[in-house]
């Protein structure tokens, strides 16, 4: 809101770092003179990007990946990492390629999110991809992931669905019904 002021950052320091992971202790003051520590993830630099993809047949495409902190596989929409000097399209995009072996000629941004603002400062911009084609680009994973393919006609049965449960996945779907139902309202 106007006129609200942030606290000042007394002090940050790191308080524990791992191979992926660096988490840093704020020592803040609040305007009415409260003092706090607020951990949180230090700041990457990194934000990423999730892609709803839709064919011409009208189906989802989504992946199903070994999630390591829910030690399960999810099933949930490609998404990754913006690389330094690459655009949110360009790496929603790469991405496609990496993870379900398609390009897109169309990407409409939805909206960007957040994960736990008051531990995370990283974004993520969610998309629609339309107008796929095909191509296959060399990805990261550790193992080849299982394309998927879900009827947008039965969005809300993926919704209900006992693996599709991660909360920006779900975001992005309900984004993508509500872009997708303003679409047919158009023509």
């Amino acid at each position: 809101m106007a006129g609200e002021k942030k606290p000042k950052i007394l002090n940050k320091t790191e308080v524990a770092r791992s191979r992926l992971f660096s988490i840093e202790a704020l020592d803040l003051e609040f305007s009415n003179g409260e003092r706090r520590t607020y951990e949180r993830m230090r700041p990457s630099g990194r934000d990423a990007v999730m892609v709803v993809p839709l064919t011409a047949e009208g189906d989802l495409l989504l992946v199903r990946e070994y999630a390591a902190g829910t030690e399960s596989y999810e099933l949930g929409f490609p998404k990754g990492l913006i690389d330094p000097g690459e655009s949110p399209v360009e790496a929603a995009n790469r991405e496609l390629k990496e993870e379900i072996g398609f390009g897109a000629n169309l990407f409409v941004p939805l909206k960007q999110v957040v994960l736990a603002p008051s531990y995370f400062s990283s974004k993520m911009t969610l998309f629609v991809a339309k107008n796929l084609y095909p191509e296959t680009l060399v990805g990261d994973e550790p193992e080849p992931l299982t394309l998927v393919r879900w009827p947008l006609a039965q969005a809300d049965e993926l919704l209900a669905h006992m693996d599709f449960c991660e909360a920006r996945s779900i975001s992005a779907l309900m984004l993508a019904q509500r872009y997708f139902s303003q679409q047919k309202g158009e023509n």
